[in-house]
């Protein structure tokens, strides 16, 4: 793709053409009107704990806790670790052969050496395979269904081969129900049993197999000759018995081919017990993938084959998985399914309904640009089992936090917990002529009134993002950090959050350019962001955002909005795990000049205001913090009480700070634990007469709370005020 295309986002089609994108107004334009007067910022510690709540689990954190701390605060070393993201969104130079030709022919004739072969190596899906090859003998005719890839093929055979038919011919996959009769006939006078295998039964749209196609085939195979029919989740069937084949364990087909090779089984124990096999084993792998695995660690057992191959294997198996599913030309995914496969990736573990409703939105962008027609969306004709089975994820129920707390949700998620990762960046980096829809879709998602959409929004970006900065940023980044929409903008600060976070380079070097825009919008998303990967480079993230401060107080009308956002900045940072770097680098810089002592009295006032897990009357927890120090002894606890002796002091800010404490007051007057810190903090805030008066003041004539009297606490706190 030219830098041309890349910048518009049309990359050329192979016959010359460019392909156009859908109509897309700029996501600025799409919060005219009612949108627009609606629009108001959100508060930078509820963003971030939106952020912390609803960002997918492959990103290393997926609760409150962990922002600031793992990923935001030093070395993660969960999934989201740089093992996992290096394996997944970095390719290798390992190859693999997936494209191995099949010794089983498309139609025809099977060689009875190949079922013998088969028969070595073959693990059943289920307990009762032989009760099915006397029930076969029995009907004659037979229906297994079951999902992709799961051996259905290798299991008809099988049962040809339990019962002794004797030749078995596969017949072509493109018989209808309609030609069954056409492609069969009895067993010859005096021969032995013939056997048929239809497999992947084509179901064309508005004719079903039905019971009356299995009766005529079952009269035409007369006493001595035998069908098995498979057929996909998609395949329509109207009262016909079916069969349910489900796939055997990974583990029982790797030891069964195991078994069968040379030599092979006196080593099974041995090659099963490698960690690079229970690497393997744990990632719910398809039987053609551990047949494969099975070969490639015959292949090690003999020197053949290094270490880094097997450890490998599994991903690049994956790989091939998703490059199928957009590969496939509709026969086996249709293009609304191949939409849901984007949509689970971005929504993984989300709720189903959800991601299925979204999912159809990318379903039209992406019919817009494949027909240029009017997309038409089916309403009904999905089933949730179905398409899970296709998409080879699960369906489980959990809990799903919102706003007003936890509720409980059918939701889906993908077997491995990789794939997400991997069919973004197939997608993105692929299939560049969906980039257009891609775009389209992902600018409604960041529109959307749920904090859940929005925050996925931004993780997808941040995946491709870590693929292809450039593109991500050009296309997507900008044009919502531009947005007139602060909905748009907390999108833009979610995505460059994580796409840090991924350890996509560069990103703390937009930001500082953001700071000294021209452009507004620019400089509220780089402050917003500093504040959310500033704990890892606390130092640097404060001298950025102190210099932003000093940038807009010199402007000639400075925006109040962005001075406001630079505070909540500070309070987010001082917030995290780094929060003790962050006081000592407050103290150090607080007297340094008006913007640094409003940045910084501005963002520990706003800091103080919080209660630990956001609770209404919980412990304030830069009080709490204070507890811990001063018992421990650590500088941050003198640290606080300057800040606090500062803020009382200023007189800027005296207003504010004096409503904090009595915050606390009211605090200590609920809880013991709050008392007794804020009885050793008291103190440390009276070395003047001056702080004497101002703080004896507010303890003697404060209210209580809904204008009731003065809190006892609040004459046992005057008790322990020294005189200067």
């Amino acid at each position: 793709m030219s830098t041309e295309e890349e910048a518009h986002g049309t990359p050329a089609a192979e016959d010359g053409q460019g392909a156009e994108p859908p109509e897309d107004p700029h996501p600025e334009e799409e919060g005219a009107g009612e949108e627009k007067k609606t629009d108001q910022p959100q508060p930078a510690w509820a963003a971030r704990r939106d952020l912390a709540s609803h960002t997918p689990r492959t990103m290393g954190f997926g609760d409150g806790s962990r922002i600031g701390g793992g990923v935001f605060g030093g070395t993660n070393h969960g999934i989201g670790g740089g093992t996992f993201y290096g394996d997944v969104l970095q390719r290798t130079e390992i190859v693999y052969r997936f494209d191995a030709p099949s010794a089983l022919p498309a139609s025809g004739e099977i060689a009875p050496s190949v079922l013998t072969a088969l028969s070595a190596c073959f693990a059943p899906g289920r307990d009762d395979f032989d009760a099915l090859a006397d029930r076969l003998r029995d009907e004659h005719v037979l229906v297994l269904s079951g999902p992709y890839h799961s051996g259905r093929r290798t299991a008809a055979l099988m049962l040809m081969h339990r019962i002794g038919a004797d030749p078995v011919r596969a017949m072509d996959r493109d018989t209808t129900p309609e030609q069954l009769t056409a492609g069969i006939k009895g067993a010859e006078p005096g021969g032995g049993r013939t056997g048929y295998v239809l497999c992947d039964l084509v179901t064309p749209p508005g004719r079903p197999l039905r019971e009356a196609d299995l009766l005529a085939a079952r009269e035409e195979l007369g006493a001595d000759a035998y069908l098995v029919i498979t057929t996909g989740p998609a395949a329509l069937l109207e009262d016909v018995p079916v069969v349910e084949w489900g796939a055997p364990a990974p583990g029982d087909v790797l030891a069964a081919h195991l078994a069968a090779l040379p030599g092979g089984e006196e080593r099974v124990p041995e090659l099963l017990a490698l960690p690079a096999t229970a690497a393997f084993l744990e990632r719910h792998h398809q039987p053609r993938e551990a047949a494969r695995f099975a070969r490639l660690l015959a292949s090690y057992a003999t020197g053949t084959a290094e270490a880094a191959r097997l450890d490998g294997f599994s991903l690049h198996a994956l790989e091939r998985q998703v490059q199928e599913w957009f590969e496939d030309d509709g026969t086996v995914l249709h293009l609304r399914e191949k939409a849901f496969l984007v949509a689970l990736a971005a929504f993984d573990e989300g709720p189903y309904a959800l991601t299925a409703e979204l999912a159809d939105l990318l379903y039209a962008a992406l019919e817009r640009t494949d027909s240029r027609l009017q997309p038409a969306v089916p309403v009904f004709g999905t089933h949730i089992g179905k398409r899970l089975q296709l998409a080879r994820a699960r369906r489980f129920e959990a809990e799903e936090p919102t706003e007003w707390g936890p509720v409980q949700q059918v939701k889906a998620a993908f077997l491995d917990e990789r794939t997400p990762l991997v069919l973004l960046r197939e997608l993105w980096t692929g299939h560049p002529s969906a980039r257009p829809a891609l775009v389209h879709w992902l600018r409604q998602l960041a529109g959307d009134g749920r904090p859940f959409v929005r925050t996925r929004a931004a993780s997808t970006v941040a995946v491709l993002a870590h693929t292809d900065l450039p593109s991500a940023m050009a296309l997507i980044v900008e044009p919502w950090a531009s947005s007139r929409l602060y909905r748009h903008r907390s999108v833009a600060v979610g995505a460059l959050t994580l796409t840090h976070v991924l350890g996509t380079p560069h990103v703390p070097r937009i930001l500082d350019a953001w700071c000294e825009s021209e452009e507004s919008s620019l400089r509220w998303v780089a402050i917003r962001a500093h504040g959310m990967i500033g704990p890892e480079r606390p130092v640097e993230a404060l001298a950025a955002l102190r210099a932003a401060a000093r940038h807009e107080a010199g402007r000639p009308e400075p925006d109040p909005e962005l001075m406001g956002q630079l505070a909540e900045s500070v309070e987010l940072l001082l917030l995290s795990p780094a929060g003790e770097e962050v006081t000592a680098e407050l103290v150090r810089t607080v007297h340094d000049d008006r913007p640094a002592a409003d940045l910084a009295l501005g963002g520990f006032l706003g800091a103080c205001r919080r209660a630990d897990q956001d609770e209404r009357h919980g412990l304030p927890s830069v009080l709490a913090r204070y507890a811990r120090a001063s018992t421990t002894h650590t500088p941050e606890a003198s640290g606080i009480a300057g800040l606090w002796r500062t803020a009382l002091g200023s007189r800027g800010h005296t207003r504010d700070a004096l409503g904090v404490l009595r915050q606390w007051v009211l605090a200590a007057d609920r809880a013991p634990a709050a008392e007794w810190a804020l009885a050793a903090l008291l103190p440390a805030l009276v070395t003047t007469e001056p702080e004497h008066r101002r703080i004896s003041h507010l303890l003697r004539t404060m209210p209580g709370e809904d204008g009731a009297g003065p809190p006892p606490v609040a004459a046992r706190l005057l008790t322990v005020l020294p005189r200067p």
